[in-house]
């Protein structure tokens, strides 16, 4: 088995804020060309987790955009975190071991970690751990972390829902997981954001922008996605992932958790949040995947893994995918000016769309 990880020696999160159980491929050559990636992916030539997309860095407008977007966001951002928090502890008590599915699910990890310690004296577990669509999740992590925690205290986390494509995948490899021998481990995911109806716990169900979506490696520890390729993954050890200790002067992931932990205070808020939708149906109606169902049928898309809907997934194509289109339902909405910008960049077209379910979706290129 790998050897957990913590930085500063790996990432640049603190050694007590998140454990991350990864092997660190630092040393590996992994990046390629995005549009060459893509197509290998595409022509079914190389599965996504095997390689990384070369890190987008941002210009300095769009770096200032992100300053000016984390500032505006950061009330709403920690009042979804405490409404989550307070939701877990209403239900599954204050015996908490965060696992975060990493990366977009790590500082969202830290955030609740944080909260919890500020108005309820917790020190809980949280560990970063890789799932992998059409893959599972990493087994050896599990393995470590059901070794030393009680099975019933796991509480996976995640930035957001798109479709609910990751949340059916945790729901499978979890009922492998315990069909194989392995403890039975709760599949009721927590997010900030579940635009997608795919979940039960969750800080809000608006469509809004989680600034941690904003950027690549720079927002998230200086970790990259997680890998998984038998060349480099043996039996036993935990999937992969790099840290870019080289992007440190260009690193804010610090700098989006003290701006939200700064908006804590209002601890009455998220309680009256969070029983609001204790005493809600909160169901998970798919609802969002329907829509994407639909936005495919429409546009001619081959696949459904080709509509990434919600502000968080559009982002994430225009970073690192090859991008055809960008819907959104008001062309003017200010969650929408990085994605906005990102477009332009990259010469890709803006399209409205006013009866849109999500605020927005990207596109993903049929690559022939």
């Amino acid at each position: 088995m790998t050897v957990p990880l913590t930085g500063p020696e790996f990432g640049s999160y603190a050694p007590d804020e998140v454990t991350w159980l990864l092997k660190d491929l630092s040393h590996v050559d992994l990046e390629g060309d995005i549009a060459e990636r893509e197509a290998r992916i595409q022509a079914g030539l190389a599965h996504y987790a095997e390689s990384l997309p070369i890190e987008y860095q941002p210009d300095a407008g769009y770096r200032e955009l992100f300053d000016k977007t984390l500032a505006a966001t950061a009330p709403r951002l920690a009042r979804a975190v405490g409404t989550v928090t307070e939701l877990l502890l209403a239900e599954r008590g204050t015996d908490l071991t965060l696992v975060s599915l990493a990366r977009a699910g790590t500082p969202v990890g830290i955030l609740i970690r944080r909260w919890a310690r500020r108005h309820h004296g917790l020190d809980l577990p949280h560990y970063a751990v890789s799932i992998v669509r059409g893959r599972g999740i990493d087994r050896a992590a599990l393995d470590y972390i059901t070794s030393r925690h009680d099975p019933e205290s796991v509480t996976f986390v995640d930035g957001w829902t798109g479709k609910g494509a990751i949340a059916r995948e945790l729901s499978a490899a979890l009922a492998e997981y315990a069909a194989s021998g392995g403890p039975a481990l709760s599949a009721d995911l927590a997010v900030l954001a579940d635009p997608g109806h795919c979940v039960r716990t969750y800080g809000t169900r608006d469509d809004f922008l989680i600034a941690s979506a904003c950027l690549n490696s720079t927002v998230s520890g200086l970790v990259s996605r997680t890998v998984l390729s038998d060349g480099l993954i043996g039996p036993g050890e935990f999937h992969g992932a790099k840290f870019y200790a080289e992007l440190a002067d260009d690193d804010v992931s610090g700098q989006l958790l003290d701006a939200v932990s700064a908006e804590f205070d209002d601890h009455a808020g998220a309680v009256a949040d969070a029983r609001d939708i204790l005493a809600s149906d909160r169901e998970p109606t798919w609802a969002g995947w329907e829509s994407v169902e639909k936005t495919r049928m429409r546009y001619g898309i081959s696949s459904i893994n080709f509509v990434k809907p919600g502000v968080g997934e559009t982002t994430r194509v225009l970073l690192r995918r090859v991008p055809w289109m960008v819907l959104v339902r008001d062309e003017h909405a200010d969650e929408h000016a990085h994605i906005r910008m990102l477009a332009a960049a990259r010469g890709v077209p803006v399209v409205e769309v006013p009866e849109l379910t999500y605020s927005c979706m990207g596109l993903i290129k049929d690559v022939p």
